[in-house]
């Protein structure tokens, strides 16, 4: 466990430093969202590409594996909404807190983070992972927000979903670079330094501007962030472990690698989409910042568990 913490301490160093650096207005609100920009357009994208243009979409791909957190994920998600209906909260709000018990920051930290601590071999399941929330619950909570509002689906919504998705830089890096992998073309040297260069700077960044956004977070309704923090750091790890190695006996591996994704905090973009549908902002920025901290702990733990 001490040596896991070691390899696990710098990361949240990284993390420590952007949020002394956001506090301290050394680096204020505006510098952290272009930081974010760069790092979710450019660098993250280019790691990404990279790692996907040398894989083959049968390497990567593994149905029991996405079915095994797809089904943890789900019985979470269910659960916290269960619980935000019997405190009497509308279909938008608990919308929002079953997002916040079950989607975690597996793009800006765990994927830097599992890359680096267990290899290359580690990239195809965590962006597996990336593809279930992005595809599935980012449009689910789009769904669910629209229907409590108009008291309707539309075929709006839709076009909106996929045009969202076609905009997002991961989906985008992902889906260009396996059909690179797909065509069988070789990188060239100078493109692989390139995207090898702009690639490296997404784990400090990215580790950066979490800390740096955390800085604006409050920690209001605490007791609430905290049911939800326990969503996501126990419940939901606990039960994408019982799905993939008691159900769906998924490899060791690709289990150990989503069961680590199932153990980051909430993610951070979470608030912006409370932010932009103006649904309980306070509590999801109390959620990421108390999951943020208390996932030292837990994280470290659940690593250490799977190494």
């Amino acid at each position: 466990m001490l040596a896991i913490l070691f390899k696990t301490l710098p990361f949240f160093a990284l993390i420590a430093l952007g949020y002394w650096a956001g506090r301290t207005r050394f680096f204020t609100e505006e510098a952290t969202a272009y930081l974010t920009k760069f790092v979710f357009y450019f660098a993250l994208s280019a790691m990404i590409f990279r790692f996907s243009a040398n894989l083959e979409l049968a390497e990567v791909w593994d149905g029991k594996l996405v079915a095994a957190y797809l089904c943890g994920t789900l019985a979470v998600y269910l659960i916290a909404t269960a619980v935000a209906r019997i405190r009497g909260l509308d279909l938008q709000t608990g919308a929002i807190e079953a997002q916040c018990a079950v989607i975690g920051n597996a793009g800006f930290l765990g994927l830097p983070m599992l890359a680096l601590l267990f290899g290359p071999q580690a990239i195809g399941p965590v962006m597996l992972v990336l593809a279930t929330d992005l595809i599935v619950f980012s449009s689910l909570i789009v769904i669910l927000i629209t229907i409590g509002r108009d008291g309707r689906m539309s075929l709006s919504i839709l076009k909106t979903i996929g045009i969202g998705l076609i905009k997002n830089p991961m989906i985008v890096a992902m889906t260009l670079g396996m059909t690179w992998a797909g065509l069988d073309i070789p990188i060239p040297a100078p493109m692989n330094d390139f995207l090898g260069i702009l690639g490296g700077a997404a784990t400090p960044g990215a580790l950066f501007a979490i800390g740096a956004s955390l800085a604006s977070k409050s920690t209001e309704r605490i007791e609430i962030a905290a049911w939800l923090s326990f969503c996501k750091l126990v419940l939901h790890p606990l039960a994408v472990t019982i799905y993939a190695l008691y159900i769906f006996d998924v490899e060791p591996f690709g289990a150990a690698m989503i069961i680590a994704c199932a153990a980051m905090p909430v993610a951070g973009n979470i608030y912006m989409l409370a932010q932009h549908y103006g649904v309980a902002p306070q509590r999801v920025s109390a959620a990421i910042l108390v999951s943020t901290a208390l996932s030292v702990g837990s994280l470290t733990a659940v690593i250490a568990w799977i190494s």
